[in-house]
């Protein structure tokens, strides 16, 4: 029984005492004894590594043992009959109380045996296995990361008859420097859980190494009956169905359950659904950022190497969450025989957008070594909104040796794409640019044709895609000496989902962009690739973005993508846009969330303001201003709606001509007598255009060269869109950029000099 009273300045004081008066007894005993009798004291017992593990000391009278950290809630430092001892009291269901103790491992130390007193009472464990009074050990290395190969936790799911001695034996995972302790009351309904005199101290590897070495190649022998057993049941299920998912198609409910065969039950947000005599299964999302996932393990056969997932889909109503992540997507991991997740799973398929109707998709990819199960997730993650149909989901076989050929593709077409960025050579770069009436000159009075192409991703991906590659080959193979850059006001500023250093990242690609097309004595004109009428945010982008490139030579600033539906003084001045009534042009590129921004009703502040915004900073540098009806209408700047710039370089006014647009003459040419003007956006493609009429889309082999003729012989400056081979109208056919014979051909002679004829109007 430990004494009460005035805490002790030893936290084992009565072993201390004991080993004190054994010692000080063979002090004395030793001389009677004499030379000839040979001495040997018995070693004392292992100093614990947990101090105060009776709970006794107290030295700064605080009400709570010394060297032990207070929980957050639920702790308290009891006496009973002399005796000191901590309890956890658990009071709100599912809530967890818990003591964490970070206790030092010593160098060396190969095994620990930790040993305690505890009284569990009142308890009633939560809904899971793991929900009850345990004690949870974490080993960690000096960095403070987690190390696998921790211990069982020590638990109990039931009251004690009063206190009850409990011990456990362990290895320390190499690098261990410390073990974090925790007892807890872990989500359960109620509780109480005391605790007293634990120790902890090494103790011998030796047992413990060798019965963990026996007791794994036991769970290894189990582990591969059943890796076996299961390998044949899914060699067996694909050979009677195609697949190794049975059900696949959702038709099947034999014991009439109203659930198909085979799939088991979302804990919400999942419905089995008849449509037209056709079943399929249905995930909805109605709590924001609530995940609703359906779980499938898949056993794979023996020797299967890689596998092939199709799957039909239909999404609508999608509203992604906050992070890039936040969508519609199949998550697939791999597991080996015991049950352990595996490295090399590949991306999960996704989608942000809605689509149009059911539609279908596939994947294929490799299975790692030692892969036996495929857990298969589909899921809506954490979205905001969303509903999700999925059937006749078929996973198979495929070949691994196209896989590895592609593979190795992807890994050359990635090493080729690496361009690592320059230093900036301003003795290169090329000179300043100004507006004099209708035509552009350098610093010297010489005259400059700006020429080039779009290199587009960075107003959808804040990684970009192959950017400095892109301007890289456009310059030097393609021969432009302008590259238009479109960007995003929300990746400048990082505050897009997975951004998380405030843009700097994409800042530091936009410069490095620049830098490499100055290198090289081209321009670059950087575009905010917005759409409609232009808000404040816009212009704050501008101020910023101005600020930084400010008289940078090479820069030129496009200030608003596409203006469209507002008035021509609106446009300029501002005013209040009304909420738009019908789909525009641009939903058919941007995301849900930035139709739903532009969809709403707002004020704007005018083109005017952005040039305002830019001058403001003191840059010179020319600006661009697109004109009305998705920048092609030019009509406006003719009848007295010109922008003012009276401290800059000037403006250059900006048309995007396509294959259904007519009335070059009217829309363009109106104000070529008095203004220099860019073809910032021109390009057709053989695969039509789905938000414009088929009919109103001429064949890009006719179009495309009169298109050149007339920008040749108005000379208009121009840049191409788009050099990206899955952003219509494409220039190329992939990243090797051979150009497409429908576009890039004729846009790659026009670049190299070649002069097309001009032979119609539109």
């Amino acid at each position: 029984m430990k004494s009460s009273g005035t805490p002790r300045p030893f936290s084992r004081s009565r072993n201390c005492v004991a080993f004190a008066f054994a010692l000080l007894a063979g002090s004395f005993l030793l001389p009677s004894l004499g030379h000839a009798a040979e001495i040997r004291a018995a070693a004392p017992p292992p100093l614990s590594l947990i101090g105060n593990g009776d709970f006794e000391s107290d030295r700064n009278a605080d009400q709570w043992p010394d060297g032990w950290p207070r929980p957050k809630s639920g702790g308290s430092w009891l006496e009973e009959a002399g005796n000191h001892f901590l309890r956890l009291t658990s009071s709100q269901p599912g809530e967890t109380v818990l003591l964490y103790h970070t206790v030092p491992v010593p160098p060396g130390v190969a095994a620990l045996e930790l040993s305690f007193r505890m009284r569990v009472s009142n308890l009633k464990p939560g809904r899971q296995p793991w929900f009850d009074a345990r004690i949870l050990l974490d080993f960690k290395d000096a960095t403070g990361t987690k190390l696998p190969g921790g211990p069982s936790a020590p638990n109990t799911r039931k009251n004690t008859d009063g206190w009850v001695t409990r011990s456990a034996k362990f290895l320390v995972p190499a690098g261990a420097h410390t073990l974090d302790f925790m007892p807890a009351l872990f989500q359960v309904e109620s509780g109480t859980f005391d605790l007293d005199d634990v120790t902890l101290v090494p103790t011998d590897p030796a047992p413990l190494r060798e019965a963990a070495k026996i007791k794994a190649a036991l769970d290894a022998e189990k582990q591969g009956r059943q890796a076996a057993a299961n390998q044949a049941k899914s060699a067996a299920t694909l050979q009677a169905s195609g697949s190794l998912i049975s059900n696949g198609n959702f038709e099947a409910d034999k014991k009439s359950v109203g659930w198909p065969d085979g799939w088991g039950r979302l804990k919400s947000g999942g419905s089995w659904e008849l449509e037209n005599g056709n079943h399929f299964l249905r995930l909805t999302a109605t709590e924001p950022g609530k995940t609703v996932m359906l779980y499938r393990q898949i056993d794979l056969p023996a020797d299967t190497q890689a596998l092939e997932l199709s799957w039909r889909q239909r999404v609508s109503n999608l509203k992604p969450g906050k992070e890039a992540w936040f969508d519609a997507r199949i998550m697939l991991e791999f597991k080996d025989a015991a049950g352990r997740k595996l490295k090399g799973n590949p991306p999960a398929p996704y989608t942000r957008g809605n689509t149009d109707g059911w539609v279908t998709r596939s994947t294929k990819f490799l299975i790692p070594e030692g892969a036996v199960a495929l857990e298969f997730m589909p899921s809506l993650f954490q979205v905001e909104r969303g509903t999700w149909d999925l059937d006749d989901i078929v996973l198979k076989p495929a070949d691994k040796a196209e896989l590895l050929a592609a593979a190795a593709t992807a890994a050359e077409t990635r090493r080729l794409a690496n361009v690592p960025p320059e230093a900036p050579q301003p003795a290169k770069w090329p000179q300043e640019l100004h507006v004099t009436g209708r035509q552009v000159l350098n610093r010297d009075g010489q005259l400059v044709w700006l020429q080039g192409v779009n290199v587009v991703s960075l107003e959808f991906l804040p990684q970009g895609d192959h950017v400095l590659k892109s301007i890289l080959v456009a310059v030097d193979d393609w021969k432009s000496n302008l590259i238009r850059l479109p960007v995003k006001e929300e990746y400048w500023f990082g505050r897009a989902g997975g951004q998380k250093d405030g843009g700097t990242a994409y800042r530091q690609l936009v410069t490095d962009a620049i830098t490499l097309a100055a290198n090289r004595g081209a321009y670059v004109l950087l575009d905010l690739h917005r759409f409609r009428a232009p808000k404040q945010e816009h212009a704050d982008f501008w101020k910023d973005a101005a600020t930084k490139f400010q008289n940078h030579p090479a820069v030129l600033f496009d200030l608003f993508n596409e203006p469209h539906g507002t008035s021509w003084a609106v446009w300029r001045d501002g005013g209040f846009v009304a909420e738009k009534q019908k789909p525009a042009d641009e939903d058919a590129f941007q995301t849900p969330a930035d139709q739903a921004k532009a969809a709403h009703g707002f004020q704007s502040i005018g083109m005017q303001a952005l040039v305002n915004a830019v001058r403001a900073t003191g840059a010179r540098n020319l600006v661009v201003a697109g004109g009305l009806d998705w920048a092609y209408d030019l009509s406006g700047v003719a009848t007295g709606f010109e922008l003012t710039d009276k401290t800059g370089n000037g403006i250059i006014y900006a048309t995007h001509i396509y294959p259904w647009k007519r009335g070059w003459q009217e829309k363009v040419l109106i104000v070529a007598d008095r203004h220099p003007i860019l073809v910032g956006e021109v390009g057709a493609d053989v695969k039509k255009m789905s938000f414009i009429p088929a009919a109103a889309q001429e064949d890009p082999y006719t179009w495309v060269p009169d298109m050149l003729g007339f920008i040749q012989k108005h000379k208009l400056h121009w840049t191409g869109f788009s050099f990206h081979p899955a952003a219509t109208p494409v220039m190329i056919t992939d990243w090797d950029y051979t150009p497409t014979p429908f576009w890039g051909a004729f846009a790659k002679e026009a670049l190299a000099g070649k002069q097309f004829e001009l032979k119609k109007m539109r």
